[in-house]
């Protein structure tokens, strides 16, 4: 697993399940909007001087479990591929795909990302206080207490 990922199967569930809060649906109970924002841009920040250059940032999320994704051109990159980091609305969760998420598996994806881009990214996030989890498992049925959504990835880092 990648550097400052949560790894422990465990353990990630239950912080899934905890995060699934019946009363929101795109955002949890008690959810601070401008306070998200401001970290996320923080984090944007972060990531365009890790890479020494502009990531490409959606801010424009809507309808959403997803606050929003910043995206690392490849040619930024010592992976030599684009690395999207996706943060959810909930618990301060960010996940980091390389080329897009869903395209690899997180196996293949830890052999593909290079160590300092894997480092770089890590270190932004903890800095800020986001939490890493694996996207893998994102992908399995969801079996939460929204009944019309279809994965745990739809339900943290998806349009809904």
């Amino acid at each position: 697993m990648r550097d400052g990922m949560l790894s422990d199967h465990d353990e990630l569930w239950r912080l899934l399940r905890s995060l699934d809060d019946p009363q929101g649906l795109e955002f949890p109970t008690g959810y601070d909007s401008r306070r998200e924002r401001a970290r996320f841009e923080q984090l944007a920040q972060r990531l365009d001087a890790a890479f020494g250059g502009a990531c490409e940032v959606d801010r424009q999320v809507q309808d959403a479990s997803l606050h929003g994704r910043i995206e690392v051109p490849a040619a930024l990159t010592a992976t030599g591929s684009r690395l999207v980091v996706s943060i959810s609305n909930f618990g301060g969760m960010a996940v980091l795909a390389v080329d897009n998420p869903g395209v690899w598996t997180d196996e293949e994806a830890a052999e593909l990302l290079h160590p300092d881009d894997g480092g770089r990214i890590g270190d932004a996030l903890a800095s800020l206080g986001y939490v890493l989890v694996p996207e893998e498992p994102l992908w399995q049925r969801y079996n939460g207490a929204w009944p019309r959504v279809q994965s745990w990835w739809d339900r943290f880092f998806d349009y809904l």
